[in-house]
């Protein structure tokens, strides 16, 4: 295999919905453009087997830090 191709599952979709439920978070060693924002685990494979690379499926945040700081973020003004 000569790249690789590094995905997560999406944050915000729940178990059994019919959206795509993965996200390509980056490529290595290979020039190769995505233009879709979310796949699926299928879509994932052909596109690595076509072009030769490795699927990497990087860990889920157990300790819950993007959650938290996504809490956070928010187009609410505070009021003074």
């Amino acid at each position: 295999m000569s790249g690789k191709i590094f995905y997560r599952e999406r944050i915000k979709i729940g178990q059994g919905e019919k959206k795509p439920r993965f996200r390509v978070v980056a490529v290595a060693e290979m020039n190769l453009k995505i233009y879709a924002e979310h796949l699926r685990r299928s879509e994932l494979e052909q596109i690595a087997e076509s072009v030769g690379a490795e699927l990497i499926l990087l860990k889920e945040d157990t300790e819950g830090k993007y959650k938290q700081a996504q809490r956070g973020r928010g187009s609410r003004r505070s009021r003074q």
